[in-house]
């Protein structure tokens, strides 16, 4: 599976890095999150929960931050086992540059699964993992920068409210980093990322 997208986080470049490289972030921003523990400068290890389809599963998971660039770039590689429902495992290029009004993180997501999980089928999979990259982001940028995620927020539940389309849900960011790498592909962004818009 592959995901590629980009996010536009209104902090600035060196708050975001930080912010990547916080397990206490990551953790309340992954979704399923049990626990996420920085071994050292480039390894961390977690557990995640999900629902994919009718199973329940719960990921013990690796991370390595890899070809690290600060602030700019980094490479997350991850592998996360399910006990018999399978396993999965995966990387994510995050890319960071300064953009007027914060930072764009820009990634890229590889990640393969297998077992019982495979047989899920790609539709499912997929859909679920941008389902949880969404998640992150939104917490992300909300943990991030809560003032700009808050009016960004708010903008989108007027725009709503004034249109006379039904059901408008389309948010002010498209999709999904470390989530996917922890949560999907012990996958997602961390990620799950992990950890996955403008």
């Amino acid at each position: 599976m592959e995901m590629t997208g980009s996010r536009q986080i209104a902090a600035s470049q060196a708050e975001v890095w930080r912010a990547l490289n916080d397990p206490a972030i990551l953790k309340k921003c992954i979704p399923g999150c049990e626990s996420l523990d920085k071994s050292d400068d480039t390894h961390m290890k977690g557990v995640v929960a999900l629902k994919l389809g009718p199973m329940s599963l719960r990921f013990n998971g690796d991370v390595q931050l890899e070809n690290l660039n600060p602030p700019d770039s980094y490479r997350l590689t991850g592998s996360g086992k399910a006990g018999p429902a399978g396993f999965a495992s995966g990387y994510a290029d995050v890319t960071l540059a300064p953009k007027e009004g914060g930072t764009l993180l820009t990634y890229n997501v590889q990640s393969n699964v297998g077992g019982k999980i495979a047989q899920m089928g790609a539709r499912l999979i997929d859909a679920t993992a941008a389902s949880l990259a969404g998640q992150f982001f939104d917490k992300f940028a909300a943990e991030v920068a809560p003032a700009a995620a808050t009016i960004a927020s708010g903008a989108v539940t007027a725009a709503a409210a004034r249109s006379s389309m039904p059901a408008a849900s389309s948010g002010p960011f498209s999709m999904p980093r470390w989530a996917w790498l922890i949560a999907a592909a012990v996958a997602l962004a961390v990620i799950w990322y992990l950890m996955q818009r403008s």
